[in-house]
């Protein structure tokens, strides 16, 4: 067994070194299953040392031009020789036990691809509320969370990837066509609740309140239209870190 961790990168620099070396001490729990492992980066176009740095943590670096996480993903997954692949965003630090809940999932033979619950890196209580509603949505709807995603390989290239139209909400539209493929071949969609990701608050920081909520309201009234234009989605693409 091969497991290909994916990790989109756009300016990264400040979080990306927590995060793999996150990644690397939880890669011992694959480890102990006798499973080999590969780490992979993809530079969506950074300006900074995102790509520097992910060599210098041993992980192997491409690079995807159009500034898009969805490509980005995919970017990586084409690179990539796993019979699964885990997507973990640069901002986010993944635990022993939250990789060990994962490989349960995988070699139980019973589930096509999963997620995790959240959690921030911080006490916000707005930030809170969110991000407990998200995972009630996540948990009921078996709705991936982008920051975290394991999926069978062959599953996740039989369904077209992640959708390189949208430049927000791309993990939903993943999570759909995954349930329907998951349905067709009599397999679950696993969300783990026991170890959350730990996940960066900064975007509570870098944006106001008044910022999310008219994005949210625009996303609302006009839903292909906002997250099909990165200018609409500019807390993911502005470049604020």
């Amino acid at each position: 067994m091969l497991i290909s961790i994916i990790v989109p990168a756009f300016n990264e620099e400040r979080l990306l070194g927590d995060s793999l070396a996150a990644i690397r001490g939880a890669l011992a729990s694959f480890a102990q299953r006798g499973w080999n492992t590969e780490l992979i980066v993809c530079d969506n176009n950074s300006t900074d040392r995102t790509a520097e740095l992910a060599r210098a943590a041993g992980a192997q670096v491409v690079f995807e031009p159009v500034n898009q996480i969805g490509r980005a993903r995919n970017r990586g997954a084409l690179a990539a020789s796993g019979d699964w692949l885990v997507f973990v965003d640069a901002d986010s630090r993944p635990t022993a036990e939250l990789f060990a809940a994962a490989g349960e999932e995988v070699a139980s033979g019973r589930c096509l691809a999963g997620g995790s619950l959240v959690k921030l890196d911080g006490n916000y209580a707005k930030g809170n509320l969110v991000v407990n509603f998200w995972n009630w949505v996540s948990r009921t709807f078996k709705l991936l969370a982008g920051s975290f995603i394991f999926c069978e390989a062959s599953a996740f290239r039989a369904v077209g990837g992640f959708s390189e139209e949208l430049f927000a909400g791309e993990e939903l539209d993943l999570s759909q066509k995954l349930k329907r493929s998951a349905r067709e071949q009599g397999k679950k969609i696993a969300i783990l609740d026991r170890f959350p990701l730990l996940t960066s608050a900064r975007k509570i920081h870098l944006y106001s309140t008044r910022e999310h909520l008219w994005f949210i309201l625009k996303a609302a009234l006009a839903h292909r239209k906002v997250l099909t234009s990165r200018e609409a989605c500019y807390t993911w693409y502005d470049g604020r870190r």
